[in-house]
Order: structure tokens, then C-alpha cells, then sequence
């Protein structure tokens, strides 16, 4: 059996090896072929393309880089072939996802998609499309089976993968470089164009914030020299650590998107912040329909954690809504079980995917 994973951002990186691992322990002899990054690589899976090249985020980032999408959808398309799977399997990543998975659904390939899109966020009106060229789809968000039973489709909920990936973490035991210090880690995002927008606000708050020593979650697929272009002082960069750290510091600053979820799997303070650019924010404010950009405060359906978006995202709020957060860790704590986690489901996500993957194929 020959399986095509397509997965074009970190999160999905994680998730497409843990999904890799658990199908392995159900039919070791499954061939693999994937777009991916370094977790997916280190599975023995071959990369066609990393995810560092692909993680292009806002309308304005995608028009400036529309000649090298396409190329990507000619490469994707032409590989798939070459390779001749038994199904494709798609991760998140919607922009690129969905189009490859109209094409192979016209070219008779299996297609699953793993990991919904965030089609309940805007543009709902692509569910009656989708339906008709992906074969499965598995969400990991509890209110996605019931959105998605509105449209008459029958999806599975397998519960959020990262549940798995933490409570596997938790379990082992944690080096503590700063044992007799109070941290405060900063989380500025995955892809260099809103690192660009976050990081230096988040640099400039934390000069300011006595008392703490500052830690950057850094990524290696990033790359160093990156990272160093901006004015980062005192801040120590730590690299592919974002686990441990968040299991370590007093407060953390992230970025919205899945590590918010991170964070409260390790039961950690945060302040969600969140810029981009302003033409891209302005078409995005007008189409997206949901209350909330976190996916904790979306899992919960009410605000846990602060979001400090766009024009409220500065260095005089992130100081005191950090003040705040302090205040208040053992509620922020029970929230956090209560009502995230407790919704999500008792873990083996990755197995149960890859058994309903197995079972459509």
C-alpha cells in the first residue's frame, strides 16, 4: 500500500508523523510519500517539499508569491502521479489542500482529508463542494461533527492529536536549565510574515517586564540568522523546545493558532496576540464569521484567554493584560480542564485516524 500525505504548515507536521507512526504499527509495510517537515522526515518519509517553503499566510502574502504556488501545484500534481497512490491524505493547509483534492478526485485517487478545514470560519458555502471530491474527512474539534451534520455530511471526530503528543511529554521527565528563574516565553508564530508582525511588539513589551527572563520558541525550519534580525537584547533563543518551555514558564505570549491549544494542554498562562497585514486583516474581518481567533476560546464557545488583536495588540496592553493573567493563574487553570480539555476527547487521535483511514481505503 502506497500512501501521499500532504501537510504545509508545523502543526500539521506534528500531526502528519504522529498519523505516519500509528499507521505503521497497523500495517508496517505501507510505502510513504510526503510534503511535510522535519517530524515528518524523521519518520523515514520521503519530503518532495518542506514546509519552511510553503507556509505563505494572508491575501496579500499569497498575490506576492502566486508564481511559486502554482509552480507547487504543477510539482504536487505531477508527484502524485509518479507515485501512484492508494489514497491521498490531506492535512489542514486548505488553500493548496483543497484544490490538489478537487484534481485527484477527478483523477480517481482515494482522498482524505485529515485535519478539517476552518470552512466553519468563513466561507462556509464550500462544504457542498467539498463533499463531492473528498471521501473522508476526520476533524479533531468537537463542535466540527455537529457543524458539519447541517450540511448533511457525515464526518469522524477523533479527538485533537495533540492531546496524545503532550500527555506522551508528560510523562517523561523535563530538564530544567532554569531552575530558580521566572520565564516568560515568547510564541510569535510559524511562518516569517507574522513573525514579522508580532515579534518586535513582543520584544519591546518584554524590555519592559521586570523579573522575568526571556525565552523565544524559536523554530530551526525558521533558521537562526532569521530570528537574529531583530533587536532580541537579552531574549535567549531556544530552539524546537515549545513543549518543555510551556511545561517551565510563568506566562506565555503566543501567536493565535494551534500552539494557544498547547498551551492549555500544559496548563500554561498565556496572552494570545495576533497582527498581520492591514489589507490582509481588513478582507479577512469581513469574511471570517466566528467570535474568536483562538482555538482555546473557540473550543470553549466563550473568552479564556485575552486576544489582543491587530490595533489592540500593543506593548502598553500586553503589559497589563500579562499583570492580569498572573492575577488569576488557578482560574485560568480550571478554565483551561473544565472547558477545553475536558472536551477533547481521552486521546489516541493519530490511532483512530489511522483506522478509519485504513478502513476507507
Amino acid at each position: 500500500m502506497k500512501l501521499y500525505l500532504i501537510a504545509g504548515e508545523a502543526s500539521g507536521d506534528l500531526h502528519g508523523a504522529n498519523l505516519i507512526r500509528a499507521l505503521k504499527t497497523k500495517n508496517p509495510s505501507i510505502r510513504f510519500r510526503a510534503w511535510g517537515g522535519d517530524q515528518i522526515g524523521e519518520t523515514g518519509t520521503p519530503l518532495v517539499k518542506h514546509v519552511k517553503d510553503l507556509a505563505f499566510m494572508g491575501f496579500v502574502e499569497v498575490l506576492k508569491n502566486i508564481r511559486i504556488i502554482k509552480k507547487n501545484f504543477e510539482l504536487c500534481k505531477k508527484d502524485i502521479q509518479s507515485f501512484a497512490p492508494d489514497a491521498i491524505i490531506f492535512i489542514d493547509y486548505p488553500g493548496f489542500n483543497l484544490r490538489i483534492a478537487k484534481w485527484a478526485k477527478a483523477k480517481n485517487y482515494k482522498t482524505i482529508y485529515y485535519i478539517s478545514p476552518q470552512v466553519w470560519a468563513w466561507n462556509s458555502n464550500r462544504v457542498q463542494k467539498m463533499k463531492k471530491f473528498i471521501d473522508r474527512m476526520i476533524c479533531i474539534l468537537p463542535f466540527e461533527k455537529a457543524f458539519y451534520k447541517k450540511y448533511d455530511w457525515n464526518v469522524s471526530y477523533v479527538g485533537h492529536p495533540l492531546l496524545d503528543h503532550v500527555n506522551k511529554l508528560k510523562r517523561k521527565p523535563v530538564h530544567d536549565p532554569y531552575p530558580k528563574e521566572q520565564l516568560l516565553v515568547l510564541m510569535p508564530g510559524s511562518r516569517k510574515q507574522e513573525i514579522r508582525k508580532i515579534l518586535p511588539t513582543m520584544l519591546e513589551a518584554s524590555k519592559r517586564l521586570e523579573g522575568f527572563k526571556v525565552i523565544l520558541a524559536a523554530m530551526q525550519s525558521i533558521g537562526k540568522s532569521f530570528y537574529e534580525k531583530f533587536e532580541l537584547g537579552n531574549t535567549k533563543l531556544v530552539f524546537d523546545q515549545s513543549d518543555n518551555l510551556l511545561q517551565r514558564t510563568q506566562v506565555a505570549w503566543i501567536s493565535s493558532g494551534t500552539a494557544t491549544l498547547q498551551a492549555a494542554m500544559h496548563q500554561t498562562p498565556q496572552v494570545v496576540c495576533y497582527k498581520a497585514n492591514k489589507i490582509s486583516y481588513s478582507i479577512a474581518k469581513k469574511l471570517i464569521n466566528v467570535p474568536y481567533i483562538s482555538l482555546v476560546n473557540l473550543i470553549a464557545n466563550k473568552k479564556i484567554v485575552v486576544e489582543l488583536i491587530q490595533g489592540e495588540f500593543t506593548v502598553e496592553n500586553l503589559l497589563s493584560e500579562t499583570k492580569k493573567v498572573e492575577s488569576s493563574k488557578t482560574d485560568l487553570k480550571h478554565l483551561y480542564q473544565t472547558e477545553v480539555l475536558n472536551k477533547l476527547g481521552q486521546g489516541s487521535a493519530s490511532l483512530e485516524a489511522a483506522q478509519i483511514i485504513l478502513a476507507e481505503i
